[in-house]
């Protein structure tokens, strides 16, 4: 019978006993790879799943706590190595170790982040799906929900991790308290934002100077018109190239009235003024985005005398006029506003009566250059 057992443990081969659980992996599907006996082979995919569970887990055969591995991408190079014990032939199983070693040895990042498509089962905490049920909003570091009708951090959060590279310029044109720009400030990402309140500008000032930043990027606060503002000029102020990645959250029109200045879009006369802003914004943007590189709007819905105001859809509408091509269209879960969380009662009995449904959601409309 031939043999051509490797002896496995490269602990045995470290002569200074620092060798990290990766560094052992990696020795272990090389010297399987090289193997030519099919039972030797599997009989070693099965000591090194061992040796895996081993490191992952408590209990080495607990199978079932994989899936609350998140973020680790062993956990997908052991799912590789039990389909290779599946497979029916020397060649088949040879694969499933050729593509968990690949995983591990080699980098695959495209133009637009940093995800390494080589591990692309290790993200799941990325979303892909086009309806996001997001639950209670992230309170972490300085993240607070102190000003009214900011965003939950979950939304840039998975923005930035899919449209950006570390030391990418991402652009917030409503800034308000800062939630896009702390989040940039901690992953890595400098960040310009505008904003038409000073007082908002204020909090977001605070904000980021008690969050860390740890990897040393810039972020800037302008007190500016964002319908009117030169971002060409404001580029050029900070010495700024280009944006590649782009964030407007504005009013929801006058649903939430954030100051008595009347070129504030929740001031708007009425919704053909308040597009012309939000077109205004995505011609501006436009002008100083990268090619391919993206744009994201987020926006809700109105609903006034009977009417529902499909406010999203013609915003949506009046960026693509200005040359975006529409990559995906996102409807987010919200909560309970303040406007009506001592109110849900009432809202339902005026649903019940007036024939509507409550607003539970928003969109995030996804633009390409």
């Amino acid at each position: 019978m031939e043999s051509d057992s490797a002896g496995l443990d490269v602990r045995e081969n470290d002569k200074h006993g620092s060798i990290s659980k990766d560094q052992e992996l990696i020795y272990r599907l090389k010297k399987i790879e090289e193997l030519e006996n099919f039972k030797t082979m599997k009989d070693e995919i099965t000591n090194t799943i061992l040796f895996l569970k081993e490191y992952l887990f408590r209990n080495p055969n607990d199978s079932a706590s994989v899936s609350n591995e998140s973020n680790d991408y062993n956990a997908s190079i052991l799912e590789g190595l039990e389909q290779a014990l599946k497979a029916y032939s020397l060649d088949r199983c040879r694969y499933y170790v050729r593509r968990a070693l690949k995983s591990l040895t080699s980098v695959k990042t495209g133009k637009i982040n940093d995800l390494n498509m080589n591990r692309w089962k290790s993200y799941p905490d990325i979303i892909t799906d086009s309806l996001w049920i997001v639950g209670k909003r992230d309170r972490s570091g300085a993240h607070n929900a102190s000003y009214w009708g900011n965003f939950i951090p979950q939304i840039p959060q998975q923005l930035l991790k899919r449209y950006t590279k570390r030391n990418d310029w991402v652009l917030d044109a409503f800034a308000g308290s800062g939630t896009t720009l702390i989040e940039c400030q901690r992953t890595g990402r400098n960040s310009l934002g505008i904003d038409l309140s000073e007082e908002a500008l204020n909090k977001a000032k605070i904000n980021l100077s008690r969050e860390q930043n740890p990897y040393g990027v810039e972020a800037h606060l302008v007190n500016a018109d964002s319908t009117a503002v030169s971002y060409r000029d404001l580029l050029a102020k900070y010495g700024i190239n280009s944006i590649h990645l782009a964030i407007m959250h504005p009013p929801y029109w006058d649903i939430i009235k954030f100051s008595e200045d009347e070129r504030d879009l929740s001031n708007a006369g009425n919704v053909e003024q308040f597009l012309q802003g939000i077109r205004k914004i995505a011609h501006e943007i436009h002008s100083v985005l990268e090619e391919e590189r993206y744009l994201a709007l987020v926006i809700g819905d109105k609903y006034s005398k009977g009417e529902w105001i499909p406010l999203g859809f013609y915003s949506m509408n009046e960026v693509m006029k200005e040359g975006y091509r529409l990559k995906s269209t996102i409807v987010k879960n919200f909560d309970v506003t303040r406007g009506k969380k001592s109110q849900q009662e009432l809202w339902r009995y005026r649903a019940l009566a007036g024939g509507f449904y409550v607003f539970k959601h928003e969109y995030i409309f996804l633009f390409q250059k």
